[in-house]
């Protein structure tokens, strides 16, 4: 089917001029609205106005103008004989070319003062339309949503004078993506401006791919990643790699547990994380010194790791971490001297992420199972010293306190069941996603050998039996902090009271499955 008529009506301008000098070359006729044919026009390229088409007059302020026969029966007919002869009773011309993109919906509620009135006045509703009409009819309509398929579409036009029945299908898969994600950021923006319910009947989302990956947790498995282009702030589907190969599906997911993990902090802090759990987490005075001991609490797992910090990179730190196989660095700004030390490594990762001073606005979390989602909110609440309850007759010190602050701040981001002992700021032994929570306090008490002596230690829920509290008091842990509410939490209590350990409940817990 010959391309002999084309309308053009996009809010992104990028490419548009040399597209329609383009058509116009082969012969193609534009019709166009508003401000599109005002670019054109004064681009001098041959355009239509839309209401020579119509014979009536954009209104409303613009929001009526292709909403009409002579557009959309042009659009929808099929190049039947029984179609064709209704355009003709009507004086309809076909239109073979669609070129639309809609109002800027996201780009609008993303400005901090945006008011309910911009983003309704930012709902497109004819580009829409016409984008569904032409995609519906794409067995005789070509339609383009994206500038970037402009190039595609010339050349398959200067070759052959029309798109392929696999090109004109494409584009349509690619237009009703394009509509559906608009339709979604505005469901999704309404609901969070109502005062509906949290967890609407209905879940919607739409991602838009950043990448191909090579594989996913295996080399047997496919996988790409996508992001929200309605979550601001400096999150890792945000984040700008700036050297190294290409990011692997578990680079990712350790990337993302290690930055959310030290976002946690706001003293100098580095975070080291291996097979998505931190295997390194310390806070100092400076970054380096930060790093050291990150790295110290776990010399041999860190090898291979990937590490997070929430200052900008220096050429100190980055000396610390030339000096072992690092699989990625993430942070929110690297100095010119760290980055002549670690671009040295032609592999590795390094990532900036802008300053880590709030949070996103991404409040959910979502996993997939099979055949459903599983929605909840995000556990991003913080601990404080003033919610604490101590229920032990020893009293944790002040600098214990902070200590198990620390260290229950660590936990929620281990896999459950879940232990980290912790001294100094520092974390030095890590039970991790054990069936039993003794089998984890185990493991953490190993590898911090006679380093547990004199410190804390956090659990991510309540203890159902006294036999981890009698494990760490042989370790010579000096003070635990966990959830409490479990019936033999007065069992636990008196373990420690026996053993002389301080013991506080915060009475929230943090499973992470």
């Amino acid at each position: 089917m010959k391309i002999k008529r084309a309308l053009i009506s996009v809010s992104d301008k990028t490419g548009l001029v040399d597209f329609a000098r383009g058509l116009a070359k082969l012969g193609v006729e534009i019709i166009s609205t508003g401000g599109t044919a005002k670019v054109l026009r004064e681009a001098s390229v041959p355009v239509i106005y839309i209401s020579d088409v119509t014979g009536f007059p954009e209104i409303l302020d613009g929001r009526v103008k292709t909403l009409h026969p002579n557009v959309h029966g042009g659009i929808l007919a099929m190049r039947t004989e029984e179609h064709l002869s209704q355009l003709e009773e009507h004086n309809i011309t076909p239109i073979d070319l669609v070129v639309v993109n809609l109002y800027p919906f996201r780009e609008t509620i993303a400005k901090p003062e945006v008011t309910l009135e911009d983003a309704i006045e930012n709902i497109d509703i004819g580009g829409p339309t016409m984008v569904r009409s032409a995609a519906k009819n794409h067995a005789y309509v070509g339609v383009v949503v994206n500038p970037q398929r402009y190039g595609q579409v010339l050349e398959a036009l200067g070759e052959k004078g029309e798109l392929t029945g696999d090109q004109r299908l494409e584009l349509a898969r690619e237009a009703f993506a394009h509509t559906a994600s608009y339709d979604t950021a505005i469901a999704n923006y309404l609901g969070s401006v109502s005062q509906a319910e949290a967890f609407r009947p209905e879940f919607n989302f739409s991602l838009v791919k950043v990448q191909d990956l090579r594989y996913g947790e295996n080399p047997h498995q496919r996988a790409a990643f996508y992001k929200d282009p309605g979550i601001t702030g400096p999150c890792i589907a945000n984040a700008v790699q700036i050297h190294g190969k290409e990011l692997s599906y578990n680079n990712i997911l350790d990337a993302n547990s290690a930055l959310e993990l030290v976002r946690e902090f706001s003293e100098p802090s580095a975070v080291i994380i291996k097979h998505n759990n931190p295997c390194g987490t310390a806070t100092a005075e400076d970054l380096p010194a930060a790093y050291r001991k990150a790295f110290a609490a776990d010399t041999v797992s860190a090898y291979g790791g990937i590490v997070a910090v929430n200052r900008t990179l220096d050429g100190d730190t980055a000396a610390e971490m030339a000096k072992i196989f690092l699989e990625a660095v993430i942070a929110p700004d690297f100095t010119t001297e760290a980055l002549d030390i670690l671009t040295k490594k032609a592999n590795l990762r390094l990532l900036k992420t802008g300053e880590l001073t709030e949070q996103t606005n991404d409040v959910l979390e979502v996993r997939k199972v099979n055949g459903g989602l599983l929605v909840q909110q995000a556990d991003r609440r913080v601990l404080n010293m003033d919610e604490v309850k101590v229920v032990t007759e020893r009293q944790p010190s002040p600098q214990e306190l902070k200590e198990l602050i620390f260290a229950m701040t660590v936990v929620k981001h281990v896999k459950s069941n879940a232990i980290v002992l912790s001294k100094d700021g520092q974390i030095i032994g890590v039970g991790a996603g054990q069936m039993n929570r003794v089998g984890s306090a185990r493991i953490a008490f190993e590898q911090a050998g006679e380093g547990a002596r004199g410190a804390v230690m956090a659990s991510d829920a309540f203890f159902p039996f006294r036999d981890t509290i009698d494990e760490a008091a042989k370790a010579g842990v000096k003070a635990v902090i966990q959830p409490g509410g479990s019936i033999r939490d007065e069992e636990s209590i008196q373990a420690c009271n026996e053993h002389g350990i301080a013991m506080v409940f915060t009475g929230m817990r943090h499973f992470k499955h």
